[in-house]
Protein backbone atom coordinates (compact mmCIF):
# COMPACT_ATOMS: atom_id res chain seq x y z
CA UNK A 1 0.00 0.00 0.00
CA UNK A 2 1.48 3.41 -0.82
CA UNK A 3 0.94 6.80 0.88
CA UNK A 4 -0.99 9.33 -0.47
CA UNK A 5 -0.69 13.20 0.41
CA UNK A 6 -2.08 16.11 -0.63
CA UNK A 7 0.12 19.19 -0.99
CA UNK A 8 -1.61 22.76 -0.64
CA UNK A 9 0.23 25.07 -1.90
CA UNK A 10 0.45 28.96 -2.27
CA UNK A 11 2.11 31.01 -5.30
CA UNK A 12 2.87 34.58 -6.01
CA UNK A 13 0.58 36.78 -7.75
CA UNK A 14 0.52 35.30 -11.58
CA UNK A 15 2.39 32.63 -11.67
CA UNK A 16 0.19 29.57 -10.75
CA UNK A 17 0.46 28.32 -14.12
CA UNK A 18 4.68 28.50 -14.20
CA UNK A 19 4.72 26.71 -10.46
CA UNK A 20 1.97 23.97 -12.50
CA UNK A 21 4.14 22.92 -15.49
CA UNK A 22 6.95 23.03 -13.11
CA UNK A 23 5.32 20.29 -10.86
CA UNK A 24 4.23 18.15 -13.64
CA UNK A 25 8.10 17.13 -14.13
CA UNK A 26 8.23 15.65 -10.55
CA UNK A 27 7.81 12.00 -9.85
CA UNK A 28 5.24 10.89 -7.67
CA UNK A 29 2.65 13.62 -8.39
CA UNK A 30 -0.86 12.06 -9.26
CA UNK A 31 -2.88 15.05 -9.57
CA UNK A 32 -2.67 18.65 -9.60
CA UNK A 33 -5.72 21.08 -9.66
CA UNK A 34 -5.94 24.66 -10.22
CA UNK A 35 -8.24 25.84 -7.55
CA UNK A 36 -9.06 29.22 -5.68
CA UNK A 37 -8.48 30.71 -2.48
CA UNK A 38 -6.52 30.53 -0.26
CA UNK A 39 -4.62 28.01 -2.21
CA UNK A 40 -3.48 28.35 -5.42
CA UNK A 41 -2.61 24.47 -6.58
CA UNK A 42 -3.93 21.10 -4.66
CA UNK A 43 -1.16 18.09 -5.84
CA UNK A 44 -2.44 14.61 -5.13
CA UNK A 45 0.96 12.65 -4.37
CA UNK A 46 1.91 8.61 -3.77
CA UNK A 47 4.78 7.40 -2.85
CA UNK A 48 6.02 3.40 -1.32
CA UNK A 49 6.86 5.54 2.00
CA UNK A 50 6.19 8.52 3.68
CA UNK A 51 9.53 9.40 3.17
CA UNK A 52 8.69 9.66 -0.50
CA UNK A 53 6.01 11.73 -0.50
CA UNK A 54 8.20 13.91 2.43
CA UNK A 55 10.88 14.15 -0.60
CA UNK A 56 8.37 15.43 -2.89
CA UNK A 57 7.36 18.19 -0.72
CA UNK A 58 11.31 19.01 -0.46
CA UNK A 59 11.20 19.35 -3.79
CA UNK A 60 8.18 21.96 -4.16
CA UNK A 61 8.85 24.02 -1.65
CA UNK A 62 12.18 25.36 -3.74
CA UNK A 63 10.43 25.72 -6.99
CA UNK A 64 10.40 29.62 -8.19
CA UNK A 65 6.75 31.22 -7.71
CA UNK A 66 5.58 29.19 -4.53
CA UNK A 67 5.31 31.26 -1.32
CA UNK A 68 4.11 27.91 0.93
CA UNK A 69 3.11 24.86 1.34
CA UNK A 70 0.81 22.73 3.54
CA UNK A 71 1.17 18.90 3.34
CA UNK A 72 -2.14 17.08 4.67
CA UNK A 73 -1.22 13.05 4.90
CA UNK A 74 -4.28 10.35 4.51
CA UNK A 75 -4.83 7.95 7.04
CA UNK A 76 -6.41 5.43 5.79
CA UNK A 77 -7.54 4.62 2.50
CA UNK A 78 -10.15 6.48 0.19
CA UNK A 79 -13.97 6.04 0.55
CA UNK A 80 -15.66 5.79 -2.83
CA UNK A 81 -19.58 5.55 -3.27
Amino acid sequence: MSDRIFILIETESGRSEEVYAALKRLNGVRTIDLVTQPYDIIVVAEGKTAGDVSLLDRKIEPISGVVRTVVCAASGPALVG
